[in-house]
């Protein structure tokens, strides 16, 4: 039976990444003043970084004195106080000796690559008198041989525990315990071991009872970590007020859980208003692909891709880049797999001839395509154009093609598309076809404009196609750029995105200034109102 068992509450430190440590000075109170009354073991109080500025609202602190302007003199009955160092953020000089200082202890996060140096620092606070613990960032990064080399590390540095932190949510009972036998086979006996888990496949709160229920069969301190409602940045972590609730029920422990969830509904429940955290799929999609979740955001802030292709992209990452985040990577592993290699000449050439000689009119999915109606009615009564849409299928307007440059814009199509049936599509290579083949492919990587972010831009893509066709004179309708009142950029409601003031304005000058390129070379006549610049 494991010599004693600590719940450690770090609601403070890790629910930070939240509102950037920002509680307000009065929530800071609160929470450890309930958390101590709770009578949970270890309180961890936030990070000590000396690249932050000391403000008493914020729990993230650039030395040990600004710990004592904000907690001294609170009462912390037996709670042990902690903090937290990202190694590297915070030297020795910023740290006074245990005896002069608010806390017990300090919890030092490091990754694999760092350990010799970090536990060498680890080393370094305990000759200051303090608790120490070593938090191994992403442990399901480590080898087996690198996580012995790390317990013989540990072992000279004397931690007085070495925890395991799944940093993105990726384990499960079988690998969290196989990690726990190695620690526990290698580390000297008086080297507590702990656990900190993430969410991303709801598993926090399960491991938290595999890892406790493993720990009867030894004699060794264990430490578990949980935060209030699961506070935390992504998927958030295993969730203490369940994980004290079963050391009560299961271990004979008696924390007060009412002290618990009144720190939740008074002080953290808020914050959820302004801020989500908890599992979704796109945290389930980094953890499925063991990858860091930036490459995920980056990949569905395209919106261009179906999930399946988001999936493809991540599965090409490989080795250590696939938890260390890398943009430069991640973008051309997209527009490598958006150049799907295609020979387009002859596409061109039958476009070329169905639209010799016809006027054509280019649909964008704007909110103008209602509310100037008239207009636009008036010139297909005038002109009997050929009518190409982009990425939809209007609801009162007759279209002659469909212009697909948008994998994901394809999946909500898919069902009026086989509804309608016999509407040509002209796509780009990026867009697979559910079932047969488009009409039209044509070459994805050809009608990218420019080096900007908004390259990809379906509207200029199109004009590219005009150009490449030889198209002197094309008019346009439903291109009305992008303002930042939701539900007003598109005429059909579920193709919105959200876009702030800045962004709206960016895209609308980068799409302003590819125009701009095409002068002399195609007449762009627009039916409706537009915020573009011509």
């Amino acid at each position: 039976m494991a010599r004693s068992i600590k719940l450690l509450d770090c609601s403070l430190r890790d629910g930070g990444y939240i509102n950037d440590w920002n509680f307000g000075h009065d929530n800071l109170v609160s929470v450890f003043e309930r958390v101590v009354d709770a009578g949970v073991d270890i309180l961890e109080i936030g990070f000590l970084d000396e690249r932050r500025e000391f403000d008493i609202n914020r729990s993230i602190m650039p030395d040990t004195d600004c710990v004592e302007k904000i907690y001294g003199g609170l009462d912390r009955k037996n709670t042990m106080i902690v903090g937290m160092i990202d190694y590297g953020t915070c030297g020795l000089s910023n740290i006074k000796p245990r005896s002069e200082a608010f806390i017990d202890g300090i919890r030092v996060i490091f990754k694999k690559h760092l350990r010799n140096e970090a536990l060498a620092f680890c080393k370094s606070l305990k000759e200051l008198g303090y608790i120490v613990f070593a938090q191994l960032v992403s442990v399901t990064s480590y080898t087996d041989e690198e996580m012995v080399d790390l317990t013989r590390l540990a072992n000279i540095a004397k931690p007085d525990a070495v925890s395991m932190v799944d940093t993105y949510g990726l384990m499960h009972q079988n690998n969290l315990l196989h990690y726990f036998e190695i620690l526990n086979a290698n580390l000297d006996k008086e080297i507590g071991i702990g656990y900190h888990g993430h969410n991303n496949f709801q598993m926090g709160y399960a491991n938290c009872i595999e890892f406790l229920n493993k720990s009867r069969e030894y004699d060794r301190d264990i430490v578990v970590d949980g935060t209030l409602y699961g506070m935390g940045k992504g998927a958030g972590n295993a969730p203490i007020e369940l994980v004290s609730m079963h050391l009560n029920s299961t271990y004979g422990k008696n924390y007060n859980i009412n002290q618990l969830l009144e720190a939740i509904d008074s002080n953290i429940m808020p914050i959820t208003n302004s801020t989500a955290w908890g599992y979704n799929m796109y945290h389930y999609i980094a953890a499925i692909n063991a990858c860091h979740p930036n490459y995920v955001t980056y990949l569905v802030n395209q919106r261009t891709l179906s999930i399946q292709s988001v999936n493809d992209i991540l599965a090409k990452l490989s080795g250590d880049k696939k938890l260390l985040y890398d943009g430069k990577l991640i973008e051309e592993l997209y527009y490598n797999y958006l150049d799907v290699e295609v020979d387009d000449k002859s596409e061109i050439d039958r476009l070329t001839e169905a639209l010799d000689n016809r006027k054509i009119l280019l649909l964008g999915p704007g909110n103008n395509i209602n509310i100037q109606k008239e207009r636009i009615d008036a010139f297909l009564a005038k002109e009997n154009p050929v009518v190409i849409s982009v990425n939809f299928i209007p609801e009162r307007i007759k279209t002659d093609y469909i212009f697909l440059s948008n994998a994901k814009r394809y999946v909500q199509l898919a069902s009026r598309m086989s509804k309608e049936g016999d509407i040509p599509v002209i796509s780009t290579s990026n867009v697979t076809k559910t079932n047969g083949e488009f009409e039209y492919k044509l070459r994805y990587s050809s009608l990218l404009c420019g080096e900007k972010e908004f390259r990809n831009n379906s509207f200029l893509m199109l004009l590219k196609v005009m150009k490449r066709l030889g198209k002197k004179l094309v008019y346009l309708a439903g291109f009305d750029g992008y303002t930042d009142e939701f539900h007003m950029n598109y005429v059909d409601k579920k193709l919105e995105y959200h876009y702030s003031d800045m962004k709206s304005k960016e895209i609308n000058e980068a799409v302003s200034e590819a125009l701009s390129e095409f002068k002399g070379e195609i007449t762009l006549e627009f039916i409706t109102d537009t915020l573009y610049r011509l």
